[in-house]
């Protein structure tokens, strides 16, 4: 998966300080992540592509002297004798050129993104996000307290999920406050800004049901990861 658009030194480093500044007052431990996108969505360039060539299938069998007309045109024949197996051949023809026509066309990223439908694309993310949290925050602390933020840049789409400690105490939905000011800044082309933005609303419902105790020790980085 390709990088993400880089930050600058200085923003990262603000999103690191930010982490910081949030876990002095809590046990938790937030881990924020970057990525560029979730997926390649290449299954979708595929289906696609098939629609198109079932498309173009139907088309033959709705509209057969079109094609061919048009083909006795193009290869300098007239009114033709059309055995099955050539009405075959022609519409097998037509769909391959429609089919590779189509995913020669969704190998430009941002339009076989466009055309990827919303739930697929939110499937993709969470989807990712669990991966990436069961790699670097899921039971990794002692009293089971990580927090991942992540945010897809492709999609701008950003999800949080907590480990179980958390998970028991602070419903899911608490944390649509921290997402809306991150995709807010998003918008406005702030990155760092959003990221910042929901480490502190995160942080401040951590330090409410998990303040930070007196032999309480940093256990995950606080640095922005990209990937």
């Amino acid at each position: 998966m390709a990088h993400p658009p880089s930050m600058s030194e200085t923003d990262r480093a603000r999103v690191g300080a930010a982490v910081t500044a949030a876990e002095s007052a809590t046990a938790g431990e937030i881990v924020t992540i970057l990525g560029s996108r979730s997926d390649d969505y290449r299954d979708v360039a595929l289906a696609w592509s098939a629609l198109v060539a079932l498309l173009a299938l139907t088309v033959i069998a709705l509209f057969p002297d079109f094609y061919l007309g048009l083909y006795d045109r193009l290869t300098g024949t007239w009114a033709s004798e059309w055995t099955p197996g050539r009405l075959l051949g022609l519409a097998a023809l037509v769909a391959a050129l429609k089919f590779g026509g189509m995913w020669l066309i969704l190998l430009w990223r941002p339009l076989r993104l466009a055309l990827t439908p919303a739930p697929i694309r939110h499937g993709r993310v969470h989807a990712r996000a669990l991966a990436l949290f069961r790699v670097g925050a899921e039971r990794r602390t002692t009293g089971r307290t990580g927090i991942l933020i992540y945010l897809s840049l492709a999609e701008h789409r950003a999800e949080i999920i907590a480990d179980e400690a958390i998970a028991s105490k602070v419903e899911a939905e608490v944390w649509g406050d921290a997402l809306a000011a991150l995709l807010a800044e998003l918008k406005a082309g702030r990155m760092a800004d959003g990221l910042i933005a929901a480490v502190d609303r995160v942080g401040a419902v951590l330090a409410r049901h998990f303040p930070r105790g007196a032999d309480d020790v940093n256990e995950l980085p606080d640095r922005l990861i990209e990937v």
